[in-house]
């Protein structure tokens, strides 16, 4: 598994293709341009790309407020954060409360469903926050316990890292479709989407929010009137091929870690607005 600047853990991250995007970015003309996702998620990929310098300016979107107010609260509230993984023991009791803080993340405030976010990614099972138990079991008799993925020097760096860029990275808290319409036109011509939805085969067992297959043809319908190149990243679906069938189209691999580790394909979809695509070295469909 490729070592993430991110320091959320999330499954399908797109960190180990970091060169590919480069690659595409250098033969468009588009490096030191602006990097759009509208599902940011873990952001592995857009930090890599940011601190190598391969874009200048993100601007990062997800619909789901756990992730935002994550995001929100290392950059805008660095400190206060730092000080509060410092303190914060990783134990079974304080999991449990973080884990009561996220079930009821409604009527809670944004810092606090932040480093809930933060604490339940960083100690459950794939980095799922919902939807998997945390790691070593209720009882702590597993292998591993679940402060194995919680070295906090080595967090804390990762975090104080991305706030040295807060200038340069924007955050919005909308539904894809409705981010992608509000920023297309206002975006400058070396602005470039990564776009990496939410599964279409197992997403419901994997994120908080996911679609339904009409929901995945919306967004296809948006993507596909984009003013500005992207790329496309989803699960191998013979359904999405088809929605895409007028792009360029490659499948490569990626490593999972959701319920065991594997080696999985996954589908990448390329905008006939970009040069150059034919030469990226994975396999082509």
């Amino acid at each position: 598994m490729p070592i993430t600047p991110s320091p959320l853990r999330f499954p399908g991250g797109k960190t180990s293709i970091w060169r590919m995007i480069a690659k595409i970015l250098t033969d468009n003309a588009l490096q030191r341009g602006h990097y759009v996702e509208p599902y940011a998620g873990g952001c592995g990929l857009a930090l890599s790309l940011m601190f190598r310098g391969h874009v200048h300016e993100l601007h990062l979107n997800d619909i789901d407020r756990s992730i935002f107010t994550f995001w929100e609260a290392i950059i805008h509230h660095t400190d206060r954060f730092v000080a509060k993984v410092r303190e914060t023991p990783v134990t079974m009791e304080e999991w449990y409360k973080q884990r009561l803080i996220q079930e009821n993340r409604e009527n809670v405030d944004n810092f606090d469903l932040g480093f809930s976010t933060f604490y339940l990614n960083r100690t459950n099972r794939s980095g799922i926050i919902l939807k998997a138990g945390v790691i070593g079991g209720h009882h702590q008799q597993g292998k591993y316990k679940l402060d194995c993925r919680f070295n906090k020097d080595r967090l804390i760096e990762k975090i104080c890292r991305i706030a040295k860029y807060k200038h340069r990275i924007r955050l919005y808290n909308m539904d894809a479709v409705d981010f992608i319409e509000e920023i297309d036109d206002k975006l400058p011509r070396n602005a470039f989407y990564f776009i990496d939805p939410p599964y279409y085969k197992k997403g419901s067992t994997l994120y908080t929010n996911f679609y339904e297959p009409d929901d995945h043809e919306q967004v296809s319908s948006k993507i596909l009137g984009l003013k500005r190149p992207w790329v496309l990243t989803y699960d191998d679906s013979a359904i999405i091929q088809r929605l895409y069938r007028t792009q360029c189209q490659f499948r490569f691999n990626v490593s999972y870690s959701a319920a065991r580790k594997r080696v999985g394909t996954e589908l990448l979809i390329a905008s006939n607005k970009l040069n150059s695509i034919r030469d990226l070295e994975i396999a082509d469909l």
